[in-house]
């Protein structure tokens, strides 16, 4: 794979995106149920919900190529972080502390640091006037896309879950999002 250039300047469209739908009741432990339960990647639904938003439908082809692009990060980055903090929640004993707290929040702002380098690598690698084809129905664009991203999973999504992310998708309003 080519060299990713990240981003420049000011938060990409996508990142503004993805912290105002996470932000939204219901969502972050909707994200846990998709990642934990059937392997999704938070950031690719959260990118596939952004390209809905943008009027763009992707099949189940491209959500493959847009998950194996953040593949090689994700499991060598943003797991090993993720799965540092999860075992820091409750450390051994003889190394519970305010130190290990303070390595704890710091493992979590690096995690989500590698989220955010994921996101943008997302953003200038599939453009979202490019990527798909065009869908005039945003809240029909968005359900396509989390289920092209489920197919290609060959995963089940739960019914609510889907539902939370659908709707706090549906009331964010994608700012900017040409490059």
């Amino acid at each position: 794979m080519p060299h990713i250039d990240l981003y420049k300047g000011a938060p990409s469209p996508f990142w503004t995106f993805s912290l105002a739908v996470y932000g939204r009741p219901g969502v972050p432990p909707a994200c846990l149920d998709l990642q934990d339960k059937s392997g999704a990647d938070v950031n690719v639904v959260l990118f596939s919900l952004f390209l809905g938003r943008c009027g763009r439908v992707i099949d189940e082809a491209t959500a493959g190529a847009i998950a194996a692009t953040i593949e090689p990060w994700r499991a060598g980055v943003v797991v090993v972080l993720r799965n540092a903090r999860r075992a820091l929640k409750e450390p051994p004993a003889d190394f519970a502390g305010p130190a290990v707290d303070h390595l704890r929040k710091n493992v979590k702002a690096a995690e989500l640091e590698a989220e955010r380098i994921q996101q943008e690598a997302l953003f200038v690698t599939f453009a979202a006037e490019t990527t798909g084809v065009a869908e005039a129905d945003l809240a029909v664009a968005c359900a396509k896309n989390v289920d092209a991203y489920r197919r290609h999973l060959g995963a089940t999504f739960g019914a609510d879950a889907l539902a939370v992310l659908l709707d706090a998708a549906a009331q964010t309003e994608v700012k900017g999002a040409t490059k």
